[in-house]
């Protein structure tokens, strides 16, 4: 989550979270992955929005 908040430029869409999150290397690819299948479509304006939206999917 540290990323999603300093490492995205808000605001958004869910293509442009999972982009910034796959170019972090320094995340294992099996969390990349997790992420970008359990983030919803949608347009998000903070990392908090965000947040949220992965929490209501787990």
């Amino acid at each position: 989550m540290e990323h999603v908040k300093n490492d995205v430029m808000y605001p958004t869409d869910r293509n442009g979270v999972v982009t910034a999150c796959n170019g972090m290397s320094d995340l294992p690819q099996s969390d990349r992955d997790w992420f970008a299948k359990t983030l919803p479509e949608g347009k998000y304006r903070t990392a908090d929005d965000v947040l949220k939206a992965v929490l209501a999917k787990v």
